[in-house]
């Protein structure tokens, strides 16, 4: 891949170094997501503020990029590529520098907030782009390489954050990162050209309010539903707002000449099967990556570092991994694929419902490195597979479309999960604290694997075609 014309009949541009920017600004935005969890305490120590503040850190991340995936698909048609690349770096990297100078919790938290929201714009426009930069037929390995990075980045998040903090200071979190990014940014300065066709395009005010509301009073209600309760004021409140303001925008989207969402993309019953199983796939990528580590801190008791670090080697396993699962989507289709990925799913969640205090780090490591095996079988084909089912046009709205439903499902999903943890470990007290933990755990992976035989289920209703 050297000098490619694009298709799209758009200026002469280097493919293979598009391909390496999308790339890196990728993992930069993806690594963000966990870099803070082992920072946790000492932001603690250095604000004197209490945990359920110092969560903000992570939650405001994920709420800001939350509310802006669903605006992606509206600005991509309206602006070019290139401009908004360069625009949503710059912010991160703006972001970026705030929390590296912060010294008050707010100002930490507008940081994170400001990296949040060019990471909600960020990731849609990245996997936009290499649809776009592809033909349908080689679209899966190109993808593959976004799923190694989705796989990479936030695994390695707690180790590297872990040894970060124990070396130095949570604000080196933010100042390791202003030079790669501030990189990134200069190189995609001179390199980055426009691939995507721009529409003139009126923003719809009202969706972008009601979307806000929508998605931010959904992910609010359910990230804290497993603190607060699934029946205190603040739960219901925050997710009656959700479920209200996403229902009125979902039936305003259709009456608009230029819809923020294009409904539309759900006239393709392969991207509706699809987006519902890629969802499936990220609960049980994100309740996984949660039940496995608090086991090992409370019932292993291995400190965070080292319990993060139980999770890399199934990471390493996808990163790998990852590339020839796209390469075998493009040569196999994604039926036979699916099923595959969704029966080594069962069989992990079957494992690990077996969890007990005396269970041994070494076969957690493995039962966690299948279940990562199965993820990388799947998510990218199936995002793939669907936004391939739909014309040029709708890319932008499927991947946007993908990835809000992909983030609210693994908000919901996780609060569930947790909960039924919580439920479990409450009526098995009387066994004592260590194995009423371990049960808990258990029933949590009893649900996860549910939901795995529901994904294989659905994977033969797939076509290939």
């Amino acid at each position: 891949m050297t000098t490619t014309p694009a298709e799209t009949g758009l200026a002469t541009f280097n493919r293979t170094l598009i391909v390496v920017l999308l790339i890196a600004g990728a993992f930069v935005s993806v690594l963000n997501q966990t870099l803070m969890l082992v920072a946790i305490t000492p932001i603690m120590d250095d604000f004197q503020i209490a945990a359920s503040q110092a969560q903000w850190v992570t939650t405001a991340f994920m709420l800001a990029s939350g509310v802006c995936i669903p605006v992606s698909a509206a600005l991509i048609d309206k602006y070019s590529s290139r401009k908004l690349y360069l625009s949503a770096l710059g912010v991160f990297l703006v972001g970026t520098v705030i929390g590296a100078l912060a010294h008050s919790f707010p100002l930490l938290l507008l940081a994170r907030i400001v990296q949040g929201a060019s990471a909600g714009m960020i990731m849609p426009l990245i996997q936009t782009l290499m649809m776009t930069l592809f033909p349908p037929e080689k679209r899966g390995r190109a993808m593959g390489l976004v799923g190694l990075v989705v796989a990479l980045a936030p695994a390695m998040g707690p180790s590297l954050s872990g040894w970060i903090v124990d070396q130095f200071s949570w604000r080196f979190l933010f100042t390791i990162l202003i030079p790669a990014i501030g990189l990134v940014w200069l190189v995609s300065m001179k390199y980055m050209k426009n691939v995507t066709h721009q529409r003139a395009n009126r923003l719809d005010k009202l969706s972008i309010v009601l979307s806000t509301f929508g998605w931010g009073g959904l992910l609010y209600g359910f990230s804290i539903a497993g603190s607060a309760g699934w029946t205190s004021l603040e739960f219901i409140l925050a997710s009656s707002i959700g479920v209200v303001s996403l229902g009125w925008f979902f039936l305003r989207q259709p009456g608009l000449a230029q819809p923020l969402l294009d409904l539309a993309v759900f006239q393709s019953r392969q991207f509706s099967l699809t987006t519902a199983l890629s969802v499936l796939v990220f609960v049980l990528l994100i309740g996984t990556q949660t039940l496995i580590p608090l086991f090992a801190q409370n019932m292993l008791q291995l400190n965070a570092l080292n319990a993060g670090l139980i999770l890399l080697p199934g990471a390493v396993l996808m990163g790998l991994v990852s590339p020839l699962s796209g390469t075998l989507f493009d040569r196999f289709g994604i039926r036979g694929l699916s099923i595959g990925g969704f029966s080594l799913l069962v069989a992990a969640m079957f494992l690990l419902s077996r969890l007990t205090p005396e269970t041994q780090p070494g076969w957690i490591v493995l039962m966690s490195s299948l279940h990562m095996l199965g993820i990388t079988t799947l998510l990218m084909p199936l995002i793939t597979a669907g936004i391939n089912s739909l014309p040029g046009h709708l890319i932008a709205h499927a991947t946007a479309m993908n990835n809000t439903l992909r983030m609210a499902g693994a908000s919901i999903g996780t609060a569930l999960l947790v909960t039924i943890m919580s439920v479990g470990q409450q009526t098995a007290m009387s066994q004592g604290a260590e194995h009423a933990l371990a049960h808990g755990i258990r029933l949590a992976f009893w649900l996860a694997l549910a939901l795995a035989l529901v994904g294989w289920l659905l994977s033969f209703r797939l076509s290939d075609r």
